[in-house]
């Protein structure tokens, strides 16, 4: 291993704005699938249950759970021969989704695709701590993030569009969704000749972190506690995120009768510029607050966003309107994308350079089961509790999260500083 770079590559550039690029478009296919939805039902004449199966097991925690031996590989061995190996697995993928002949077929090539996805997100995390300069990190993992959030959203956006592009230039007598996805997959030529001319950068050396031996199980034993504060952070804050994010059309629509086209064209909008608006505020605050407590800011500002969401998420019960529920949500969202948008930053911050992929392939896996943990729990305090009243289970649901969050970020905040403080200075 050898030292972090001290100054940006004109390759190394390339490779981190390709890293997010090839997300990005490995990420908007599930738009295009969610859109598609009610077209796949008619194909494969399938329930709702198996299609609530194929949004979410599918998806989510099949991809999370099988990037874990994957990230291993990326460990291990050449990170862009794995880059290739997944870019191509993706592109099959999507041929094998849209010609696949029944459901179980098209299941097993959605899941597939899940893993890819999935794998991917560790694969880059990992790389970019060693492509980029540490006085850039921050805001080379905060436009990593800004590329794959514009692809994932634009597989929405633009999914209308891809279905009739490509019924135009597709002449087989198949299913339209069938050919965007088709249309979708040409993308992976383009994508593997521009992986050739990325690097593949050597693994750098992390002075913050140290393991005896480079084993997980060892990192895990030695960390522990830090690492439970991490998952309390941005664990929970992830069960009241989701809380919201997947339910809160639902809830619009009950609390004041509105269209459901109506509320899912203002939270795309709200959604897309949490995710990319949030960026640069993240890392201006990052920076700020750095020359004050170093990394210990991090934890400091998830903790302060955290906090600052609890009273604006109870000022939902008290939203007259739509427009200014919406308001209220679009504030909340926005809070809470700045505060996770540091916490790739936090991962890499605790883990050493020979553990990272399969670091974040472990943390993918958490994600989804917390994910998962915020709308059930809404959607059962909703039926069990608040009597169909979805709008205040979301409310009970994610408050108590919140609160949790913000007191392992302040417990996290004074560990963290506590140790910056005993490590000793360098003689001059």
């Amino acid at each position: 291993m050898v030292a972090t770079p001290e100054r940006w590559t004109l390759q190394g550039l390339f490779t981190v704005a390709f890293l997010g690029i090839t997300a990005g478009v490995q990420m908007s296919d599930m738009g295009l699938q969610a859109i598609s939805l009610s077209a796949i039902q008619n194909t494969f004449d399938v329930s709702d249950a198996t299609l609530g199966a194929l949004q979410g097991l599918a998806g989510v925690l099949v991809g999370s759970a099988l990037a874990i031996p994957l990230a291993r590989f990326a460990d291990r061995y050449s990170r862009k021969r794995v880059l290739l190996c997944l870019i191509a697995a993706s592109t099959a993928m999507m041929i094998l989704s849209a010609l696949a002949p029944n459901f179980p077929l098209f299941f097993i090539g959605r899941s597939a695709a899940g893993i890819t996805e999935f794998a991917m997100v560790p694969l880059v995390y990992s790389m970019i701590p060693d492509l980029a300069p540490e006085r850039h990190r921050v805001m080379a993992n905060l436009g990593f993030a800004a590329l794959m959030a514009a692809g994932a959203s634009g597989g929405f956006f633009f999914a209308g569009s891809l279905l009739a592009t490509a019924g135009e230039l597709i002449p087989w007598s198949i299913e339209p969704w069938r050919k965007a996805f088709l249309l979708l997959s040409c993308a992976g030529l383009p994508l593997l000749l521009l992986c050739t001319l990325t690097i593949n950068p050597p693994r750098h050396i992390n002075d913050a972190v140290q393991t005896t031996d480079g084993s997980l199980r060892s990192f895990l034993r030695q960390r522990w506690q830090t690492i439970g504060l991490f998952i309390g952070v941005a664990g929970f804050l992830v069960v009241a995120v989701q809380a919201i994010n997947q339910l809160i059309s639902l809830a619009l629509e009950r609390q004041f009768n509105a269209l459901p086209g109506d509320i899912g064209q203002a939270m795309g909008v709200i959604i897309l510029a949490a995710a990319v608006g949030c960026l640069p505020v993240a890392g201006v605050l990052d920076r700020m607050l750095a020359r004050r407590v170093a990394r210990a800011a991090r934890p400091l500002l998830m903790g302060v966003c955290v906090l600052i969401t609890i009273p604006v998420t109870m000022l939902l019960a008290a939203a007259g309107t739509l427009d200014h529920a919406l308001v209220v949500v679009g504030t909340a969202l926005f809070i809470t994308s700045t505060a996770n948008a540091l916490v790739p930053t936090m991962l890499q911050d605790l883990t050493p350079a020979t553990l990272r992929a399969r670091s974040f392939a472990i943390w993918s896996f958490v994600v989804s089961v917390f994910g998962a943990a915020g709308p059930l729990l809404a959607g059962t305090l909703s039926e069990w509790v608040f009597d169909g009243h979805l709008l205040n289970a979301i409310i009970a649901t994610a408050v108590p999260a919140l609160a949790v969050s913000t007191l392992c970020a302040w417990r996290s905040f004074l560990r963290m500083n506590r140790e910056q403080k005993s490590i000793p200075l360098p003689l001059p």
